[in-house]
């Protein structure tokens, strides 16, 4: 049977109406049906209930007669405070925002990697919420918040977690090595990357689909991609390789930017940075959403902001214009944003000729981590070098540059 959910959403912020549509289309996501909403100016949180007896009161009313229903608390609730609004409201099931997204990750973990960020991030939030639970847990039964790959933790003890996180997060280390391992090689073969990040639902799979012609899934939901998708493309005859990843909301959980790092890892070792936003949404706040979590993890490549969706704006002059406009449906802008790319990668790296004299060559391996050999050549008097070399650091080899390619 499909599960019912309303949603209580507090009010303490002007962006609330924006959190309760993003909860949901998050319910949509999860498979679960969304029946309604209420909200609640908070000016002092109750430390209980969060929300206050009297509006529990009000809602338990309002819920009577309704059966099966889960209730979702768009924030964030201490065990307690979960405990306490289900007494109120019946002994219903009741999630918070934290759980809801936790269980649509387990649902589209598809690898190996994935499935273990989504086990370490379930556990994570588990762990400091298995103290007084205790019968609580047994009334979750099925549906949300109740699957995945960490859903038998529930019934453990916090050594047992503790063990597990431990394990878990070694086995991340490791896929951690070959991703690092895996960057390493693109830039000695000098492999241009590009990677595709932002809000989720902005289309970013479709645009990896038109620029790469591949099949990566795109659907009209939060969260479908998880795991980074590379893929290559050919820019006037030049090979770039694009990664999706995974898309953010507002607040996306601290439990879930932790776990999933080694994954966004990937835009902070890329060359450069795609920020797709969605035109017919509140663009400005998606791109402040996507670099505060990506500040966090001490993001600083280059960047081109991308609206999505123009075709569906009546009146383009209006967007900023320091934004790429595309379609990635109908491939309006497409052309303008591979010549973006193009001159973006133009402008980060000069490809040079060097000559080495045989005398300076310790002076040179000294500086060479800082280029990419193309190819090397010697005769009697030194070694002759192609390289790339970021634009920063042509400075290191000016003793050497006879040329540019």
């Amino acid at each position: 049977m499909t599960e019912k959910i309303y949603i209580i959403q507090p009010i303490l912020s002007d962006n609330y109406k924006r959190l309760n549509d993003e909860a949901i289309a998050l319910i949509e996501s999860a498979g679960a049906v969304y029946i309604g909403s209420c909200f609640q100016n908070i000016k002092e949180i109750n430390a209980a209930t969060f929300i206050g007896s009297g509006k529990l009161a009000e809602i338990a009313h309002t819920l009577e007669g309704v059966e099966e229903l889960t209730i979702l608390f768009n924030g964030d609730l201490s065990p307690s405070q979960t405990l306490n609004i289900s007494a109120a409201l019946g002994d219903r099931k009741v999630i918070d925002r934290t759980t809801l997204i936790l269980d649509i990750f387990a649902r589209n973990a598809v690898t190996v990697e994935g499935k273990i960020q989504v086990e370490i991030a379930q556990l994570k939030y588990i762990y400091p919420r298995l103290k007084g639970k205790g019968a609580a847990l047994s009334r979750l039964g099925g549906g949300i918040g109740s699957r995945g790959p960490g859903e038998t933790q529930l019934e453990t003890d916090r050594r047992h977690i503790a063990y597990r996180l431990k394990y878990l997060e070694n086995r991340l280390k490791e896929t951690k090595k070959r991703r690092l391992l895996q960057s390493g090689r693109r830039r000695k073969e000098n492999v241009k990357t590009v990677a595709l990040v932002g809000y989720t639902n902005t289309g970013k799979s479709t645009l990896l689909n038109l620029l790469t012609g591949a099949d990566v899934t795109a659907q009209n939901a939060l969260f479908v991609t998880l795991d980074p998708t590379a893929r290559q493309c050919v820019i006037d005859g030049e090979n770039y390789v694009l990664i999706d990843t995974v898309g953010f909301i507002q607040a996306l959980p601290h439990e879930i930017v932790e776990a999933f790092k080694s994954t966004l890892e990937v835009a902070l070792n890329c060359d450069l940075a795609l920020f797709v936003a969605d035109a017919n949404d509140d663009y400005d706040l998606q791109f402040k959403t996507t670099v505060s979590t990506l500040e966090e993890l001490g993001f600083n490549n280059k960047v081109i902001k991308v609206l999505n969706k123009c075709d569906l704006i009546e009146d383009a002059s209006t967007l900023p214009s320091d934004c790429i406009l595309i379609s990635a449906k109908d491939g309006t802008g497409i052309t303008a944003l591979k010549e973006a790319i193009k001159k973006s990668f133009e402008e980060r790296f000069k490809r040079l000729k060097l000559f080495i004299p045989f005398e300076k060559i310790n002076e040179y391996e000294r500086v060479r981590q800082n280029a990419v050999e193309i190819s090397r050549g010697y005769n009697e008097e030194g070694i002759s070098a192609e390289v790339k070399i970021e634009t920063a650091f042509t400075e290191k080899f000016k003793d050497f540059i006879i040329g540019q390619l």
